[in-house]
């Protein structure tokens, strides 16, 4: 586990949240399986060990590691922990629990291919996060229920639930939580972790198939992405300019930042407000 600087009082922390999206999966081409029973394929079988693999890489930074581990209910992401899972020792993990609130958008019940192509569409016209599929989901429904499993995460942290009772090294040992799960629930789950404006979470995109993501603590005691992941990268996920800006403020604070830097949720707010009150003085004399 890691100490956090900001809090007055020792507070362990996890090292790293990492958020993987399950690997690829069989086409449901005629609507006949559920989304929750859907497999991976054999790609996806070998995108889910690489990621294992690359994930104990970055953990063997520090040989005093352990995991805990938060999954869909999902097959798809059953399945892609499952192969990820080879990489890991068994003493190394500290626990696995599966989590109905880290599910897959719920887009219906039974649906063809073409149907979901085409009620995507008026998704994107209409905005990602406020479409709600018939019978299923918006992205704000997924938004309440990822918020009501990250309180349960904190109260998870806060009571030491995610370490191992057989521990003995005190606080040596460095806790990651692995999340895995699906594209829009990372999303959201990014989206409410950082404070992001639905404009903003309108920019992001899907990591690719056992893609995983890093959040890791900063100097400060704050989890970024900027740790182990480059501005490129960030940007390729849709981060905005202001928004990888702030990763790095949490990351390495503000001293790092060469660049003069300002509030960075004021533009979402007010940063036409300037501009349009000096048109709107130009106009008056203008007029007179």
């Amino acid at each position: 586990m890691a100490e956090s600087s900001s809090s007055k009082e020792q507070r362990w922390l996890p090292k790293r949240i990492i958020l993987v999206r399950h690997g690829e999966t069989m086409e449901n081409k005629d609507g006949v399986l559920p989304d929750h029973s859907i497999q991976l394929t054999k790609k996806g079988i070998d995108q889910a060990k690489e990621a294992g693999v690359l994930i104990k890489g970055l953990l063997d930074e520090n040989f005093k590691w352990k995991v805990y581990i938060y999954v869909s209910p999902y097959e798809s992401t059953r399945s892609t922990l499952r192969e990820m899972g080879r990489a890991f020792p068994e003493n190394k993990i500290a626990g696995v629990r599966e989590e109905c609130r880290l599910r897959e958008q719920d887009l219906g019940n039974f649906h063809d291919t073409h149907k979901i192509e085409q009620l995507n569409k008026m998704r994107n016209k209409f905005g990602r996060f406020f479409y709600r599929f018939p019978d299923g989901e918006s992205g704000a429904d997924v938004y309440d229920r990822v918020s009501n499993f990250l309180e349960s995460l904190w109260r998870d942290i806060e009571m030491k639930r995610c370490v191992p009772n057989n521990n003995n090294d005190g606080g040596s040992v460095e806790l990651n939580l692995v999340i895995v799960s699906h594209g829009l629930a990372i999303r959201i789950f990014m989206m409410r972790w950082f404070r992001w404006s639905v404009d903003q979470f309108e920019r992001l995109k899907n990591p690719d198939n056992c893609e995983f993501i890093v959040m890791q603590l900063g100097f400060g005691g704050e989890y970024s992405l900027s740790i182990n992941h480059n501005d490129h990268k960030l940007t390729e996920w849709g981060l905005s300019h202001e928004m990888i800006t702030d990763q790095r403020l949490r990351a390495f604070g503000s001293d790092h930042l060469k660049e003069d830097h300002h509030c960075l949720w004021y533009d979402a707010f007010f940063s036409n407000s300037e501009q349009q009150d000096q048109d709107q003085d130009e106009d008056q004399k203008t007029t007179k």
